[in-house]
């Protein structure tokens, strides 16, 4: 579960740092989960992040943040569905009119937290 945890990890990693660098091609990137297979995908993620980051969380040199953080995940994993596309869509357009600082900010974040990701699981 661990290569799991790492591989999402980057691929949350690299979002982030697509968001520092082009705000505009993110949200588009976003843009394109815009549909009830792209929301349930998006769900799915999230399940197998947050199982992969409480089965990993033992051998990982942060368990208890790794469990308490898998268990968020996955429960953002069990209520995306009910968000429904047309919540989705207005939560997107809502954050897509900030200040491109602001998706900076939170692109930043989303580059730490995988980064955090690949540092607690590896070795």
């Amino acid at each position: 579960m661990a290569l799991v945890v790492v591989v999402l990890g980057l691929f949350m990693g690299a979002l982030g740092a697509l968001g520092v660098v082009a705000p505009a091609r993110l949200i588009a990137f976003v843009r394109a989960f815009q549909t009830p297979a792209g929301l349930y995908f998006a769900a799915a993620i999230r399940l197998v992040l947050g199982v992969a980051m409480f089965t990993a969380a033992p051998s990982s040199r942060a368990p208890d943040v790794l469990r308490v953080l898998g268990v968020f995940v996955f429960i953002a994993g069990m209520t995306t569905p009910f968000l429904g596309l047309e919540r989705f869509g207005k939560l997107l357009d809502w954050w897509a009119a900030r200040s491109p600082m602001f998706i900076r900010t939170w692109a930043a974040f989303a580059l730490a937290f995988g980064l955090l990701l690949v540092y607690a699981v590896t070795p």
